[in-house]
Parts: C-alpha cells; structure tokens; sequence
C-alpha cells in the first residue's frame, strides 16, 4: 500500500503525548528505538484517502469499508495523576521524499479529529531528515 500526501502543519500538540514515558517503551518495540517527540502530519486525498481508510477500519475507528491486510501494532493507553492518555494503533511504513527515505509508523490514535490527515513517528524529526516543509509531497510505503 502506498499513500500519497501533502505535509501539514498540525495543532503542536503531539509532543505532550509523544513524550510520555509509557508510550515511548512501546514505540521501541515496534519502531526499534523511541520516537521524535511529536508527529509529521500528511493530508492524504483521492485514492491515498481511500486506503487510509482501510486502516482506520483496521484500527477500530471506522466502521465501515474494507480492511487493510497490513500488519497493526496496539499502543496501548494508561492514566497518569488522573489524565487518561489513549490508546492507539501503529503501521509500520517508509517515508519517501525527494532527498531521502526514511522507516517510520503511521499512528492512528483511537481518540483523533483527523479524517483525512495521516500522523507519522520515527525515531528522528521528519521534517529535517527528509527536508520537508509544508506544502511538500510525500509517499508513505506500507511494510
């Protein structure tokens, strides 16, 4: 599966859950390492929208259309001094730009707003190892 997007500027506020500790012993489980504190965000349209929501059926949060084949990895959620943070459920992916290519995991929270944005983590800041800024396409390929 391959998904193509443009990058976005989200609402800044990924670091706060990207940062937590029991989010990041997960991540190395699956991405291999902890992952840059916060996310790089693709609005997918067309037929990149299509399949993205293949996986957001695969992850819970659709419920209607087809499923991904694709393998998905469960995040799971905690509570810490009485704040609930979500689970969610990761893909493992490329990114592909014009200057590099880069192993990442698209993150679909099971609590999002975001329909047609794509949010990815990698063990780096995307938009510097792929010199990216918004406006910019991308290709995210799916393992």
């Amino acid at each position: 599966m391959r998904l193509k997007g443009i990058v976005s500027s989200g609402l800044g506020r990924a670091h706060i859950f990207m940062a937590q500790h029991h989010y990041q012993e997960q991540f190395k489980t699956i991405i291999g390492k902890t992952a840059w504190p916060g996310t790089l965000n693709i609005a997918v349209a067309g037929d990149s929208l299509t399949e993205y929501r293949k996986l957001r059926v695969s992850a819970g949060l659709d419920e209607v259309g087809d499923s991904s084949d694709k393998k998905s990895y469960r995040i799971k959620g905690f509570d810490r001094d009485g704040v609930s943070f979500g689970g969610a459920t990761a893909f493992l992916a490329t990114i592909e730009s014009n200057s590099s290519s880069q192993p990442c995991a698209i993150l679909i929270p099971d609590l999002t707003r975001h329909e047609d944005i794509v949010e990815i983590i990698a063990g780096n800041f995307l938009r510097e190892s792929c010199q990216v800024v918004d406006g910019d396409t991308v290709s995210i390929h799916l393992e």
